[in-house]
């Protein structure tokens, strides 16, 4: 989407990327900088994927009458642990759209996956390395460790989120108004964001 050739950075971060003193993003976030320009995604991530979940026409009163936006809802990925949710409101679906898929680049953030299930043990990232919960409105969704081969075992809203996320076998349990699809979205996005707030065994030498 962004043009990286002309790309003028306008923070720090985004000069040593643009230089080439940072070259892999868990660098950013080892050192839980804030991300402000789309660019560094796009040049540390440029192969993530984007998909649109839920596109609806907003309408508000104001005191010339009703005034309709279009509010769309993107989630981002690479199917390999980074995963971001963005919406955004405007008077056409493509610059709605568009606006979306910058704020879900800005908004990526890593995932721990492994092997959580005792049933497996396996030592591969097919899953979750424990359980972890979300919420968004009235959802509240928790996201349990399955074995391989299980697949996905959650709602058809959901499962796009998880395999851009790179998560193929997981149980889920939840509760709340789930037919809204962009906030059960959005608890599963803030549920395997949470992943990142702890870290496994196999990670305390490399901290």
């Amino acid at each position: 989407m962004s043009n990286l050739d002309e790309w003028q950075p306008k923070t720090r971060l985004g000069k040593m990327v643009k230089e080439g003193k940072i070259t892999n993003i868990e660098e950013i976030f080892r050192l839980c900088q804030p991300i402000k320009e789309v660019e560094i995604i796009d040049s540390l991530l440029p192969n993530l994927q984007e998909e649109v979940i839920d596109l609806n026409l907003v309408q508000r009163q104001t005191d010339a009458g009703e005034v309709g936006r279009f509010k769309a809802s993107v989630v981002v990925g690479n199917g390999e642990g980074y995963i971001g949710f963005g919406e955004a409101k405007a008077k056409e679906v493509g610059p709605a759209i568009r606006l979306a898929i910058i704020k879900a680049k800005l908004n990526i953030r890593p995932v721990r996956r492994g092997c959580g299930s005792w049933e497996c043990a396996c030592g591969t990232q097919h899953s979750l390395p424990f359980k972890t919960t979300g919420r968004a409105g009235s959802v509240r969704i928790t996201l349990i460790p399955a074995p391989k081969g299980v697949g996905l075992v959650v709602a058809d809203s959901i499962k796009l989120v998880l395999r851009l996320a790179g998560i193929s076998d997981v149980w889920c349990w939840s509760k709340g108004h789930t037919r809204t699809t962009f906030n059960f979205a959005k608890a599963a996005y803030d549920a395997l964001k949470n992943t990142y707030n702890l870290m496994t065994p196999n990670e305390w030498e490399r901290a």
